[in-house]
C-alpha cells in the first residue's frame, strides 16, 4: 500500500509585512452607536492608510454600521475589544460584480469585505463583524418552531410552499432568482440586468481573491448572507484563533471555503455554523479542471467544530484537486458528519496525500467518516468508462480517532469504475447505531480500528479489493 506519511508539515507561512503606522475610523468621521453607515469613514481611513505605505486601522468599541469595506495592500482592520461591526443588509449597499460561488464564474453581490490582487493584508482583535445576514437567507419551514416560523413570516417576505416542506424568502427577487439567474447567465446579460435579483445573489462576509500573505487572528464573524470566509487563489494564509458563527439553519452557511490556495494554516479557531465548517475547494467541472489550481499544503489544527453539515471537509467542487493536507488535534461535537469526502462524476480531479490524526469526536448525526463519490444522488451506481470527469481519490491516511456515538461508523462509496483506494485506517474506535460499510474501495488496510454498532453488523464490505483487516 502506498501509505501517505503523517508527519506534521515543515513549510513555513510568511505572515503579512505591516508598517507600524496606526489610525482610527474615528479620525476620519466615523461615528459609532447612532445607527448611521460609516462607510465612508472606512473608506478614507483604509485609503489613508494604504497611501501612505501601510499600517493599522484601529476600530475602536462601539457599534459601527456601514456597507461594504474594501480592503488594501499593506493594511490591518484591528478590531478592538467590545469593537462591533455591524453590515447594512440594505442589498442596494452591495454591488453586483463578476465573482466566483460554488466553484464557478458568475455574478455575485461584492463581499462584505473585500480584496482582490492584495498583498500584506490581516484582520485582527477580539472584537465582532456581523453579517446582518437573516435580511438575505432563506429559511426552510422544517428548520424552524412554529414561533420561529410565526416570528419569520411576520416580517415580511414571501412564503413558498406549504407545510414542513415551505420555504420563506426574504423577497420575489430571492425566490425566483435561481431560475432568472441561470437564465442571464446563459444569455450574457448585462450586470444590470441581475440587480432584481440581489438577494439571490447573497454575499460572503469576507471575500479575498488572489492574495498573498493574508492574516486573519482573533476576531468573530458571524450571521454571514452566505459563506463566512471565502479564500481563493492565494497563498501565504494564517488563519489563527478565529470564532466563525452562523445559524444551524442557515443556507449555505458554511464557515470557511478555502479554495485553490497554497500554504495555509488554520489553527484554534471554533466554528459553529449552518454547512460545512472547514472544507477544501478547487473549482467545478470542466471550469475547475481548465483552471487546475488544486488546494495543497494546507495544515489545519486544535480546531472545534460544533453545528455543521462536516466537520473537516474535501468537495464535491474539487475537479482543480487537492493534495498535501493534514489535520490534526480537532473535535467535532454535535456535527451532521465528522470526516467528510465527496464529489461526483463530471467533477473529475484527483484528491491525495490526505493525513488525518487525534480526532475527537462525540454525538455526530450521520457518519463520523464519509466517502460520497455519488454526492447528490446515488441512483445511478452502474459502471461506466472513466474519463477525466470521473473524480480520484487515493492515499489517505486517518489514525488515532475516537467518536462517541454516531449514527453510521464509517460511510465509503466510491464509484465502481474508479474506487477510493489506498486508505489507511489506524487506531480508530466508533460507537454508533450502523457499522461500517465499505462499497467501491480499493487498497484500504484497517488496523485495530473498534466497531461498536447497536443496529447490524459490524463490517458490510462489497464490490471492494484489497481490503486488509487486522
Amino acid at each position: 500500500m502506498n501509505e501517505y506519511r503523517l508527519d506534521t508539515p515543515s513549510f513555513e507561512i510568511s505572515q503579512p509585512r505591516l508598517a507600524e503606522r496606526t489610525c482610527t475610523i474615528k479620525e476620519f468621521g466615523a461615528r459609532g452607536n447612532d445607527l448611521l453607515l460609516n462607510t465612508d469613514a472606512f473608506e478614507r481611513a483604509i485609503a489613508y492608510c494604504a497611501e501612505a505605505g501601510g499600517g493599522t486601522v484601529i476600530v475602536p468599541a462601539g457599534l459601527w454600521k456601514t456597507g461594504p469595506i474594501r480592503l488594501r495592500s499593506g493594511v490591518r482592520l484591528h478590531l478592538e475589544r467590545g469593537a462591533l461591526i455591524a453590515f447594512d443588509n440594505n442589498p442596494a449597499l452591495y454591488p453586483l460584480a463578476w465573482s466566483h460561488w460554488e466553484g464557478s464564474r458568475t455574478v455575485r453581490c461584492l463581499p462584505l469585505i473585500s480584496g482582490e490582487g492584495l498583498q500584506d493584508i490581516a484582520i485582527t482583535g477580539e472584537g465582532i463583524i456581523d453579517g446582518g445576514g437573516e435580511g438575505w437567507r432563506p429559511v426552510k419551514r422544517f428548520k424552524q418552531t412554529d414561533r420561529q416560523w410565526k416570528r419569520l413570516i411576520q416580517s415580511g417576505g414571501i412564503v413558498e410552499g406549504e407545510g414542513e416542506d415551505a420555504i420563506w424568502w426574504p423577497d420575489e427577487g430571492a425566490k425566483d432568482g435561481a431560475n432568472k439567474v441561470a437564465e442571464l447567465l446563459a444569455s450574457g446579460s448585462p450586470l444590470r440586468d441581475f440587480e432584481p435579483y440581489r438577494r439571490y445573489l447573497r454575499p460572503v462576509l469576507l471575500g479575498l481573491h488572489n492574495c498573498e500573505r493574508v492574516r486573519i487572528e482573533g476576531v468573530t464573524l458571524r450571521n454571514s448572507p452566505a459563506w463566512n470566509v471565502h479564500i481563493l487563489a492565494s497563498e501565504q494564509i494564517t488563519i489563527r484563533g478565529v470564532t466563525i458563527l452562523n445559524p444551524w439553519y442557515a443556507q449555505n452557511g458554511d464557515g470557511l471555503d478555502l479554495e485553490s490556495s497554497q500554504y495555509a494554516l488554520i489553527e484554534d479557531c471554533t466554528f459553529d455554523v449552518g454547512d460545512d465548517a472547514i472544507c477544501m475547494k478547487s473549482g467545478k467541472d470542466a471550469e475547475g479542471r481548465l483552471r487546475a489550481m488544486p488546494v495543497e499544503d494546507v495544515l489545519i489544527r486544535r480546531c472545534t467544530v460544533y453545528n455543521g453539515h462536516g466537520g473537516f471537509v474535501i468537495g464535491s467542487e474539487m475537479s482543480g484537486g487537492v493534495r498535501r493536507v493534514t489535520v490534526e488535534d480537532c473535535t467535532f461535537v454535535g456535527t451532521d458528519i465528522g470526516l467528510r469526502f465527496k464529489s461526483k462524476r463530471g467533477r473529475g480531479g484527483v484528491v491525495e496525500q490526505i493525513a488525518v490524526r487525534r480526532v475527537r469526536m462525540k454525538q455526530i448525526v450521520h457518519a463520523a467518516i464519509a466517502f460520497d463519490l455519488h454526492y447528490g444522488g446515488r441512483q445511478d451506481s452502474q459502471w461506466v468508462p472513466a474519463t477525466e470527469e470521473t473524480p480520484q481519490f487515493h492515499t489517505i491516511t486517518m489514525e488515532d480517532i475516537v467518536c462517541d456515538g454516531a449514527g453510521s461508523a464509517i460511510d465509503l462509496c466510491g464509484l465502481p469504475e474508479m474506487p477510493v483506494s489506498g486508505i489507511l485506517m489506524r487506531n480508530i474506535s466508533i460507537r454508533s447505531t450502523l457499522g461500517a460499510t465499505l462499497l467501491n474501495g480499493e487498497d484500504i488496510r484497517v488496523e485495530q480500528v473498534d466497531v461498536r454498532q447497536s443496529e447490524g453488523e459490524a463490517w458490510n464490505v462489497s464490490n471492494c479489493s484489497g481490503v486488509e483487516f487486522s
